[in-house]
């Protein structure tokens, strides 16, 4: 529990106590390799704080065509948002890239977790700021970007996940055939 006290005190501080209060909301748990964390159509009931390993959220269209919204490794937090804050059924699924550790957190105990830690809703806003922000890039990439600046723009923001990823996975990130990926690979002086 060491990583999210580090983790949450970059954010706000807390005191031994208040930390004490707040780990005791988290659980536990091993994925593993392409394990479904989340499936479409699951009812979302935890928001995860990724210890290690690595995720892939992503929507299946009607023609059953994967779209990549975004990858989450280590110190970083994933689930279905909408589906997990309006407690509705998943639009989007979460799977495992890797073998992958876990601290769970349920919609019950985040809404009890803010109201006996209020420093942790400040918490949160800023991590969902953050994510926004991060997502608005990625909006604005895949609308006025080359294929070249997607891929310069991810390894200037995600510089280890290049390593972690299959070039395919990375290609259906970027919006591009894996044929043009190994181009750009070839173009940046990378193999």
């Amino acid at each position: 529990m060491n990583v999210l006290k580090d983790h949450i005190n970059k954010t706000v501080s807390l005191t031994d106590e208040e930390f004490l209060i707040v780990e005791s909301f988290f659980q536990e748990q091993h994925f593993k390799k392409r394990e479904m964390i989340i499936s479409e159509n699951d009812q979302v009931d935890y928001v995860y704080f990724i210890i290690s390993g690595l995720l892939k959220l992503f929507y299946t269209d009607a023609e059953a065509k994967e779209h990549i919204i975004s990858f989450s490794m280590e110190d970083w937090w994933e689930s279905d948002y909408a589906a997990f804050y309006t407690q509705t059924k998943a639009t989007q699924s979460l799977q495992c890239l890797e073998d992958t550790f876990v601290l769970k957190l349920s919609f019950e105990d985040y809404q009890q977790l803010l109201n006996q830690v209020p420093k942790m809703t400040d918490f949160f806003l800023k991590k969902a700021i953050g994510g926004h922000i991060s997502n608005q890039r990625r909006i604005l990439s895949l609308m006025t970007m080359s294929a070249k600046e997607r891929y310069e723009q991810f390894l200037k923001y995600y510089p280890t996940l290049k390593q972690r990823l299959p070039k395919t996975v990375l290609a259906a990130y970027l919006g591009v055939s894996r044929e043009t990926l190994s181009r750009l690979y070839l173009e940046s002086g990378l193999k």
